[in-house]
């Protein structure tokens, strides 16, 4: 147990990238944390956390040991928990990753749900739109929008999210309605363009085509990288949009934003609950992506 507990403080430590901030949330002091570090850097014979006056970093061996602690916690868990019943409460820490808008229309209104069921598990919550590295990062599960090419990590489908076209009514009355999409070319329509990284080319105006889906360019004087500037760019009316239904379906509601095309939506985008490995999910972080995939249920197509 006290191998396991020093594992559980260098995790603690390596997530939190610093000293300070991981013997507080675990309750010791400082110093122990520090010496329990150093006693596993000896005894490994490797430096595994780069130190600084500000930050602590993993090394390239750390990242590897941090893997391997954070798997050997997980099944030390599942192991303590195998004979004791569906009722043990559930405890422990849980770090998740969540789109921007999914996080803030959809997982956080229904989060006390989970938490009155699960008091005692502490949530950490990071809402980014950018492609976070679970590992480096150390995020227990990560809630990811569209494919996912790294073959390393372990992806469970939850469903597919629409996509619409929309425009502002002061972008139509100043160019048209489109009908078609010869119409955006013929009424010299623009749209906002999103790229994960800025000066990357544009991903152009999606639309069906046969049996997949092809890209119209079309011009415009504006591209953001996040997705609330991508549809507060698109009520300021800079340009025509493209993006996922439940987030839109408030400003459809009350006029500020109008579907246009509906005949020529973009392709639906896999929505997936992503995990670094699949064996060595603990029991809180499993119950937690059943939760979350129940809570997501409604707002998907299957």
């Amino acid at each position: 147990m006290q191998n396991l507990e020093a594992l559980a403080i260098f995790v603690r430590v390596a997530e939190m990238g610093s000293f300070t901030r991981a013997a507080a949330s675990l309750g010791i002091q400082k110093g122990r944390a520090s010496n329990v570090v150093r006693q596993i850097e000896a005894q490994m014979g490797a430096r595994l956390l780069h130190r600084s006056t500000r930050t602590v970093q993993l090394t390239e061996d750390g990242r590897s040991f941090y893997s391997r602690a954070r798997g050997l916690l997980a099944d030390a868990e599942g192991l303590a928990s195998m004979f004791s019943g569906i009722d043990v409460p559930l405890t422990g820490r849980i770090r998740i990753d969540l789109p921007t808008e999914f996080a803030r229309l959809i997982v956080i209104p229904a989060m006390p749900t989970f938490i009155e069921a699960y008091p005692d598990v502490e949530l950490e919550i990071s809402s980014t739109d950018r492609r976070v590295d679970l590992i480096h990062e150390g995020m227990d599960c990560v809630l990811r929008i569209g494919g996912i090419f790294d073959e390393t990590l372990v992806a469970r489908r939850l469903g597919a999210l629409r996509m619409v076209n929309a425009a502002s009514p002061a972008c139509l009355a100043r160019y048209g309605v489109p009908h078609t999409l010869q119409d955006l070319l013929v009424q010299r329509h623009r749209m906002v363009h999103y790229t994960p990284t800025l000066g990357t080319r544009p991903f152009g105006w999606e639309y069906p085509e046969g049996d997949g889906y092809a890209v119209l360019p079309l011009p415009g004087s504006v591209s953001v990288n996040n997705v609330q500037t991508y549809h507060g760019a698109g009520l300021a009316g800079l340009g025509l949009i493209q993006a996922g239904l439940p987030s839109l379906a408030q400003f459809f509601q009350s006029g500020e934003l109008v579907e246009i095309l509906p005949d020529l939506r973009p392709e639906p985008l896999p929505v997936s609950v992503v995990v670094a490995h699949r064996h060595n999910l603990s029991r809180r972080v499993r119950f937690f992506i059943d939760w979350l995939e129940q809570t997501l249920q409604p707002y998907l197509d299957h």
